[in-house]
């Protein structure tokens, strides 16, 4: 039998680990793999209880396509990328990485701002689980809302972003989550976000 393209793991932080697993392929992404990691996706969306998605690959390569927007190499400029990478990297480094098609480092990636970070190989599971970790720590319920401003502000207005910011500042400072921070600050402890969602 067949293995499935796409595995799925969840552990009781609410952390669940997706892995490409098509290692004999080099995970490429092809139209079934990037139509399970769709379906995935959008399920995971509609969970609560997720607090982080990890996205990993089995065998000895995460994907099969490096950092690079290549299809000006074959006479076809990579419109749709373009969309995503302009949004991502200075406009100038991904204007060149469009009409060059070059590849660029991963720590050139990371300057350019296209990933937060890098590790080395052996390193990778450490530095994921530390970011993972320092993320679930914080209360989900603020997190949540950051997340949503976050990516409706880019889409506004300076004016309109400030105004969406403000109101979602004040309904985080409501919320139970931020009523237990301010108090734990002020009593020099750490905060409890079992009780404070316990309140909720």
């Amino acid at each position: 039998m067949e293995e499935p393209l796409l595995l799925q793991q969840r552990d009781d932080r609410g952390v669940v680990t997706l892995t490409l697993n098509r290692p004999q392929a080099f995970n490429a992404l092809s139209e079934a793999m990037l139509a399970a990691l769709g379906e995935a996706v959008d399920t995971l969306a509609n969970d609560e209880l997720i607090r982080a998605v990890v996205l990993r690959a089995s065998g000895k390569a995460f994907c099969a396509a490096r950092f690079a927007v290549s299809g000006i190499n074959v006479g076809l400029f990579c419109a749709t990328p373009g969309v995503a990478l302009s949004r991502n990297v200075p406009r100038k480094a991904a204007f060149e990485m469009l009409v060059t098609g070059e590849f660029v480092s991963a720590e050139e990636a990371r300057v350019l701002g296209l990933v937060n970070r890098v590790a080395a190989p052996e390193a990778l599971d450490d530095e994921v689980e530390a970011l993972v970790a320092r993320i679930v720590a914080k209360p989900g319920v603020a997190v949540a809302m950051g997340k949503a401003l976050f990516y409706r502000q880019i889409e506004v207005g300076i004016e309109s972003a400030y105004a969406d910011a403000g109101a979602t500042m004040a309904c985080n400072m409501m919320d139970p989550s931020a009523l237990e921070g301010v108090a734990a600050f002020i009593e020099k402890r750490p905060p409890s976000w079992v009780a404070a969602q316990g309140a909720r």
